[in-house]
């Protein structure tokens, strides 16, 4: 980056010849949000955590969902919260970890890891909600201090990622690959856009991948307790926005997708649709007794017990397929 330039994320810049970190510290968006949101369905299921949104973004989804605050660095960014604020208020708030969200965390490295550290100090947990686009160093760094992660698998065609959406499909797989050989609890999510990146053979490729990554692992002894053997996708209905203007998903065609990847991957969901059918709901590998019912943003764990960060099927007592 030449002095006095600007990323195209413009949140980092060269100032002299020395890094120049504007947006450092400055959120744009705090509150309380189900996990389910995130999504996260196999990660603390309905509890409620702490999220940070901020400006900025290194990729530009022409149909991006939160374009006002990814693409538009320009107005206003926020309020200032140091570290160890962000740690106050979730103290405050008694809720035990914090998202970073919305708006993509890793363009803010240098302040995503102060906060990670702060956090972990204190014993919460970290969840990092990202496009994983990211050179391999900087991903290990910042995966060391992750409890759990979802990650935005936009597509599978290299070419799109290229000319469309200004990422590397080969750059998010390696993120992908490395959480998960690190034991980070991690879920997908693929916004599924009609004519972009909904054909059956582009979808059937993004299953085979996902579920390479488990079988490849195997039963890795150092998988954490609980640590699932198939990640978990999900698989979320468009709606025009921002530069984009095909017509929103079908609810019926996110729907056949989700079964056909039920057939590579045990937990597939649909997001920005709600089925009341319980199609949603997470059966236990073991009995198949529904171990979580969702009703949208709704959750009932009643087909579990917990014995500290171990959840088990309340009827036959198996492990269930959850962590936190």
């Amino acid at each position: 980056m030449l002095p006095g330039k600007t990323g195209r994320c413009g949140v980092r810049g060269n100032r002299e010849g020395r890094p120049w970190l504007p947006r450092y510290g400055y959120i744009s968006t705090l509150g309380l949000d189900p996990i389910e949101k995130k999504p996260l369905y196999h990660f603390r299921p309905g509890s409620t955590i702490l999220s940070l949104g901020f400006v900025g973004c290194n990729m530009h989804c022409p149909f991006c969902q939160n374009w006002s605050i990814s693409q538009d660095t320009v107005a206003d960014a926020g309020r200032f919260i140091p570290a160890d604020g962000v740690v106050a208020t979730a103290m405050q708030v008694r809720d035990w970890q914090v998202a970073y969200t919305y708006s993509e965390p890793l363009v803010h490295v240098e302040y995503l890891l102060d906060c990670m550290r702060a956090v972990h100090r204190e014993e919460m947990a970290n969840v990092l909600v990202t496009n994983g686009c990211v050179e391999a160093e900087a991903a290990l760094e910042v995966l060391a201090l992750t409890d759990a992660v979802n990650v935005d698998l936009k597509c599978f065609s290299e070419k799109t990622y290229a000319e469309v959406l200004g990422g590397s499909l080969g750059r998010v797989k390696g993120f992908i690959a490395a959480a998960y050989g690190l034991g980070v609890h991690v879920e997908v999510t693929t916004l599924v856009v009609p004519g972009l990146n909904d054909s059956e053979s582009e979808l059937a490729a993004a299953a085979d991948f996902l579920a390479a990554l488990s079988e490849e692992a195997g039963p890795r002894k150092a998988r954490p307790q609980g640590a699932l053997e198939s990640i978990p996708w999900h698989l979320s209905a468009y709606h025009p926005d921002y530069r984009w203007e095909a017509p929103p998903t079908d609810p019926a065609m996110l729907r056949a997708a989700a079964e056909r990847a039920r057939k590579t991957l045990r937990y597939v969901y649909t997001g920005n649709t709600e089925p009341d059918d319980g199609f949603n709901d997470t059966p236990c590998p073991h009995c198949g007794a529904v171990l979580v019912r969702r009703r949208g943003y709704r959750v009932d764990t009643g087909g579990m017990t917990r014995e500290g960060y171990a959840w088990r099927c309340r009827r036959c007592g198996g492990e269930a397929p959850f962590r936190g």
